[in-house]
């Protein structure tokens, strides 16, 4: 299966919404703390527009040391700690100013399962594994020190591997843990595999 690392013209387009819906079924990779690669098919996103989404950290045009790098030129990832705890990795699009970004929500594991279940305290290759944003992060071992890192780099990238997926394969629907975000929460910026069991539940 060949492989190909997604360009920057491929994150700096305009439609934030579209973007989410076509990183389903592309291939996020890491090879980080000196390991070996480790990947997964996208199987889960969320879209979040920083000019007129409630949903958005950079809501109505919020600039805070945290959404800075969502104000960047797209192709970089934005990784924030959320609840203290977890490492949330999105992938900011659009161009400078806009502060676009997708939320990547769960991943089917590839490369390096033995690895990722190092990472993950041993959980068996199950979608407790990387189902999950906070899960996927630890497995690809992801974290806040990886905010504003080059998507185009060796590091963290996603590759398009000719996966190909129908219009029927792919959901949409509501996100999730936005009930705050008013009529916007409604939003179906939601992507999913249709029936796809790595696919987060919360």
């Amino acid at each position: 299966m060949s492989a190909q690392k997604l360009s920057p013209s491929f994150y700096r387009r305009p439609d934030v919404v579209q973007i989410s819906r076509e990183l389903i079924g592309k291939v996020l990779c890491t090879r980080v703390d000196g390991r070996p690669l480790t990947s997964g098919i996208i199987t889960e996103t969320e879209a979040y527009c920083g000019r007129n989404d409630r949903a958005s950290h950079a809501y109505n045009g919020r600039r805070t040391d945290r959404t800075e790098t969502m104000f960047r030129t797209g192709g970089i990832a934005y990784v924030y700690l959320c609840y203290g705890i977890h490492h949330l990795f999105n992938v900011v699009t659009n161009h400078e100013g806009q502060a676009d970004a997708v939320l990547i929500r769960a991943i089917k594991p590839l490369e390096g399962e033995s690895v990722m279940q190092q990472r993950r305290n041993g959980r068996p290759v199950a979608p407790a594994l990387t189902a999950g944003p906070g899960r996927l992060s630890q497995a690809l071992h992801i974290s806040k020190d990886d905010d504003g890192t080059d998507l185009t780099g060796d590091a963290i990238w996603i590759e398009d591997r000719g996966i190909q997926m129908a219009v029927s394969d792919i959901n949409a629907a509501c996100r999730i843990g936005v009930d705050y975000a008013g009529e916007d929460a409604r939003l179906p910026w939601r992507h999913y595999v249709e029936g796809s069991r790595w696919v987060s539940t919360k």
